[in-house]
């Protein structure tokens, strides 16, 4: 019988995406089968925290907090340039007004969550929910603004919203560096010789998506929040990308650059 391997990953069409191969069989491990769990990257996080998943998608800030235990892959990451999270509001507003709000960011070890707190001036109200409900918090007068990702980054103006500033594009101008979003990581008890053949597996999932990119559209659609054609698709083609392929030495480097500011501001 095969060993079963947990696998974390979000409903987010990035994510079933890149791992539909595997949730259907189309690559796969001999004598292991990889069956994914699905959930918001915040509830991933404190999962991974918790070592409850073999194989899990984080934010490279909760990775920054366990990487003890979990080793990080090449494949599978969520990182590049022109990708990150957006502050948005119901009207328009300066970085000065944002010491008087009351923001609402996507869990509190996603990469969003700490770019806001790393941009922020001192004096906002932070509170925390899962990021498919930052636009609901703002609607009803929950909070003043948030900190939107994944596919919202796509329709904020089209509900309703304001950019306040696009964190990713303040990352990109202060450190000259891909936004490291994202990544795959394994526990480490598994043993080096298993995770670099789970490595080798999302990769060759992440290419079987790439060269057959109608194959996975129903997986995604099944999970997508937002179902548009257009929006599915510059969602996946903003987040999919040769960094999700391998990390290359500058995603390394926004790795560590992110780990040094975090623990300069007391972060970590």
């Amino acid at each position: 019988m095969d060993r079963q391997l947990t696998l974390g990953y979000s409903p987010c069409p990035n994510d079933t995406f890149m791992f539909n191969a595997i949730a259907h069989q189309a690559v796969s491990i001999p004598g292991y089968r990889l069956t994914p769990v699905l959930h918001d990257v915040q509830t991933l996080n404190r999962l991974s925290m918790d070592a409850v998943l073999d194989i899990s998608k984080v934010s490279f800030y909760a990775y920054l907090k366990i990487k003890k235990r979990y080793r990080l892959l090449s494949s599978g990451a969520a990182m590049g340039f022109g990708c990150g999270p957006i502050l948005v509001a119901r009207q328009a507003m300066t970085r000065d007004d944002i010491s008087r709000c009351r923001v609402v960011l996507p869990g509190r070890w996603t990469t969003a969550s700490l770019l806001f707190q790393l941009w922020a001036p001192v004096g906002a109200t932070v509170s925390f929910t899962t990021y498919d409900r930052i636009f609901d918090r703002l609607a009803s007068n929950q909070a003043d603004c948030g900190v939107i990702i994944h596919e919202s980054r796509f329709t904020f103006e089209s509900a309703g919203f304001k950019p306040v500033v696009d964190l990713g594009a303040w990352w990109e101008e202060k450190t000259g560096l891909p936004i490291p979003l994202g990544g795959i990581v394994a526990d480490r008890q598994l043993g080096n010789p298993l995770i670099e053949k789970i490595d080798e597996t999302i990769r060759a999932s992440i290419e079987y998506a790439r060269t057959h990119p109608e194959k996975t559209l129903p997986y995604v659609r099944q999970h997508a929040q937002e179902m548009d054609a257009a929006v599915l698709t510059a969602h996946i083609q903003t987040f999919v990308n040769d960094f999700s392929l391998a990390i290359p030495q500058a995603g390394m480097q926004a790795i560590e650059t992110l780990d040094r500011m975090a623990r300069q501001a007391g972060l970590l």
